[in-house]
């Protein structure tokens, strides 16, 4: 069931979204192997209850700080210990009755909510205490340090898989991914989840963890095979990835090449040449759907293009274009790159970009191709770039 009591606003700030039946079934396919009858499971952001239903001879316990969801679940689950407490604060155990002794396992859907992100930024905010070693920009990452200070045996939560492969969010998780080892991980998309992504779909991991004093590096993480439904799988190392070949964001002082004035309004630098050429600020494949390529104007936000690195940019200029063919498990990544298979299709992208932005034109030695020709370039590049993953 929705939460349907709480307002839009609280839905998002608490993270309180429903779980389709299909996917808590699927969890509970994770770790049953794992299940005895003195295994304790906790889902601790519960909601209704509904990842803790008739499952068993396990042990239940369900948490969650909103009153009014703890007293319905308590009407659907009889044989749960219920707990309505912030599950952020003071963690422990003992807090829930836990024996030291006792095999755990986390289950659920914990919230996530990253307060730097731009959607649904107006109503962000987190009004509850947080443990200061929990304590972080995300509450599903504060979520998977509690699992820690658990001292959890298996945790099988969902979460976005941003948490893993973006080596920033990566690095968040340090005191996380030192005790626990990632073992099963199948990726689903966020529209699954209809209340949470109503517009660009971003993956989502239900994610199996042991704990594990041995870890797991970054490099573990690019080497993981996730599943997916009907295909081999994805691992981030298949790949080549833009960010060795262009500057991704802006420099702090604009390239060589370019001189600086300051601004009548301030000290604000602007790069100063014949004719420069700006791009706007890459993040992930999921933000280059959202945001411009080549702009006119230079602010904050943009790169000014160093004139041997122009093709590349090109490049993801016609990768935009083409953003169609690939799934949504390709959201947060980089760019996706063959640079080998780039330099034989490069004339279709560099006629495809003039085509588009004929400012460009002068820019560049080559003469343009036919569109037909340039499409054709283009859909054999791309098919042979995503291979299996290409739609």
């Amino acid at each position: 069931m929705s939460q349907a009591h709480l307002a839009y606003k609280h839905r998002v700030n608490l993270g309180s979204y429903y779980t389709p039946p299909e996917i808590v079934g699927t969890a509970w396919e994770m770790i049953a192997p794992y299940v005895r009858s003195q295994t304790t499971v906790i889902d601790s952001a519960c909601g209704y209850g509904d990842f803790l239903k008739n499952r068993g001879q396990a042990i239940t316990i369900g948490c969650d700080i909103d009153e009014t969801a703890i007293d319905v679940a308590k009407k659907n689950n009889e044989e749960v210990r219920f707990f309505q407490t912030n599950a952020l604060q003071n963690v422990s155990r003992a807090k829930f009755g836990i024996p030291e002794q006792s095999y755990l396992i986390v289950v659920g859907n914990p919230p996530y909510n990253d307060k730097t992100s731009l959607i649904r930024q107006s109503i962000k905010s987190v009004d509850f205490e947080i443990d200061d070693d929990l304590a972080c920009r995300d509450l599903g990452i504060s979520f998977l340090r509690s699992y820690n200070n658990l001292e959890a045996d298996l945790i099988c939560v969902l979460h976005p898989l941003s948490y893993l492969i973006k080596p920033t969010n990566f690095r968040l998780l340090k005191e996380f991914t030192a005790n626990y080892r990632l073992i099963d991980g199948l990726l689903i998309s966020s529209w699954k989840f209809p209340e949470s992504a109503k517009h660009t779909a971003f993956p989502i991991v239900l994610a199996l963890y042991e704990r594990d004093t041995q870890g797991m590096t970054y490099n573990f993480i690019r080497s993981f095979r996730f599943r997916i439904d009907g295909k081999n799988g994805f691992c981030l190392s298949d790949f080549d990835y833009i960010a060795g070949y262009v500057d991704k964001y802006p420099k702090k002082r604009p390239t060589s090449g370019y001189s600086l004035f300051s601004s009548t309004e301030g000290d604000t630098h602007h790069p100063k040449k014949d004719d420069p050429l700006f791009f706007w600020t890459l993040r992930d494949i999921n933000a280059l759907k959202r945001n411009r390529t080549f702009v006119e104007n230079y602010s904050a936000n943009t790169i000014v293009i160093e004139k041997q690195k122009l093709d590349y940019y090109a490049y993801i200029d016609v990768f935009k274009r083409n953003l169609h063919r690939l799934p949504f498990y390709f959201g947060n990544c980089d760019v996706l790159i063959d640079d080998n298979l780039f330099r034989q299709y490069k004339p279709a992208f560099i006629s495809d970009t003039v085509r588009h932005h004929p400012f460009l034109k002068k820019h560049f030695q080559i003469k343009p191709m036919a569109e037909q020709q340039t499409a054709s370039g283009l859909d054999t590049y791309f098919k042979l770039l995503f291979g299996e993953h290409h739609l």
